[in-house]
């Protein structure tokens, strides 16, 4: 049988027991909330900008690169490997041994580009990330500049060879050239190759006559290589006379009229020597053919008469250097079609107004309209005579001088001689004599006559006309 002390030490080391069983259960508790707590905060690196190369992208040059900006929990470590790519920055490899965040540059690189890939790590992870490409590896130095244009030298005509300098240039050394030659228009535009003209040096043909040429000069050394074109040459000639390249001209050729000015351009021509120019014009039929020199026309423009209404023209240039002369025609004009005289002006109703002035032989006046106010005379009182004067070509006649006389010459007293006006009519006031007999059956005949002032009464442009008006016994 236990004894009571017995009892009371067992009961003793029961109750240490469990207090060391709960505070064992405490200590894993703590350390659970621990555990759970920590795994929740934890984080792998993250690339939040990417690393960046500084320095030149060239043989022999120090590149250094950054780490780039990231996030995760510190602390951080960072490992770098740089990377060989093509020259646009793709098909990239590792460099072995490039695992600092400086590169020297080597001359296996030239050509292409290059990259670093940075790992950062932390407790949590590792994650990376790739710079952007630098730019394409080149060789030391710098690559040709022109500074000066290349010049042409040399005779410029047909059977002459011609050079061209390089120019001056700036860039690493040696620099070594190559030529293109080109041939231009006149004015130095629309370029294209010669093919096989790729020499310093250039044999003019007749293919150039007439062009201009140029040289694209091209530099080229270890870096890289420049060109430029040369200044042009003057336009290629060929010696002796004056050479035309382009036929003269007439302005307006489809559309002259008389009472206009025709003008005459010289056309193209090419030259070893300065040119001088002499000019003529020619009167042809109404095709163009059997022309005829028009007298004492010897500038580039002419004045064109009446007379020549139908006709065409022809415009020659001579153009003469020291070898000799050249002479070349232009096309004939179209027919030349009538125009309006000097001083025309267009009237409401749409006639040609002119002055007396602007018609000349073998144009004449003409007494085209006459009209009584009243019809018919019966009595003898004043009266008004109305008469329109044209020219044989219809135009209306303003400053023509009209009179007129009864016949016989004692039926009417005598009236001024009158004017026209713009319209062409001159009215003239008409008084009876006492002698006029007012009976049926009578009439009063009008000697009419127009003329143009300054002319003789019985020539020039003048004209008449007789007409008459009826007399009757008083209403």
């Amino acid at each position: 049988m236990r004894s009571p002390l017995d009892r009371k030490v067992r009961a003793r080391i029961r109750a240490g027991r469990l207090l060391q069983a709960s505070i064992g259960l405490a200590v894993v508790l703590v350390l659970a909330a621990g555990v759970a707590r920590g795994s929740s905060s934890a984080a792998a690196p993250a690339n939040t900008s990417v690393p960046a190369i500084s320095g030149t992208a060239q043989q022999g040059q120090t590149l250094t690169a950054t780490t780039g900006v990231w996030t995760g929990d510190t602390p951080i470590s960072y490992a770098f490997q740089w990377q060989r790519c093509d020259s646009v920055g793709a098909t990239c490899g590792a460099i072995a041994g490039a695992t600092t965040n400086h590169f020297v540059v080597a001359a296996g690189d030239v050509g292409g580009t290059l990259r670093v890939v940075v790992a950062a790590k932390n407790a949590s992870g590792t994650s990376s990330a790739a710079s952007a490409p630098t730019a394409k590896i080149t060789l030391p130095g710098s690559a040709p500049s022109a500074t000066k244009q290349p010049d042409p030298h040399g005779t410029f005509q047909i059977g002459h060879t011609i050079n061209v300098d390089t120019g001056s240039w700036t860039g690493t050394a040696p620099l070594s050239y190559s030529f293109q030659w080109q041939r231009c228009s006149p004015s130095g535009n629309g370029c294209n190759n010669v093919s096989g003209a790729t020499g310093q040096t250039f044999l003019l043909s007749a293919a150039d006559f007439g062009l201009r040429l140029r040289a694209l000069v091209t530099a080229t050394n270890s870096i890289g290589s420049a060109s430029s074109n040369s200044n042009l040459t003057p336009v290629i000639t060929a010696p002796g006379a004056p050479t035309n390249t382009a036929s003269p001209s007439i302005a307006n050729a489809g559309g002259l009229t008389t009472g206009a000015v025709a003008t005459g351009s010289n056309g193209s021509w090419v030259s070893d020597q300065s040119i001088s120019y002499s000019y003529s014009w020619s009167l042809c039929d109404g095709a163009g053919k059997n022309c005829k020199t028009i007298a004492g026309e010897t500038r580039s423009s002419h004045a064109i008469p009446d007379s020549e209404a139908g006709s065409t023209l022809v415009f020659s240039v001579r153009a003469s250097n020291g070898h000799g002369t050249t002479t070349a025609n232009s096309a004939a004009t179209a027919p030349i079609k009538p125009g309006l005289p000097a001083g025309a002006i267009r009237l409401p109703d749409g006639k040609i107004s002119i002055p007396a002035a602007s018609v000349d032989p073998p144009q004449r006046l003409v007494i085209s309209d006459v009209a009584f106010s009243p019809t018919i005379i019966r009595n003898r009182n004043t009266f008004t005579s109305r008469y329109r004067i044209t020219d044989t070509r219809g135009y209306v006649i303003r400053d023509a001088l009209v009179y007129t006389v009864a016949l016989p010459y004692n039926y009417a007293h005598p009236a001024a001689e009158t004017p026209t006006g713009t319209d062409g009519y001159a009215v003239i006031n008409i008084t009876p004599t006492t002698t006029l007999p007012l009976s049926k059956g009578t009439t009063i005949v009008f000697f009419v006559r127009a003329r143009k002032a300054n002319d003789p009464l019985l020539a020039g442009v003048s004209n008449r006309r007789l007409v008459q008006i009826r007399v009757a016994s008083p209403a």
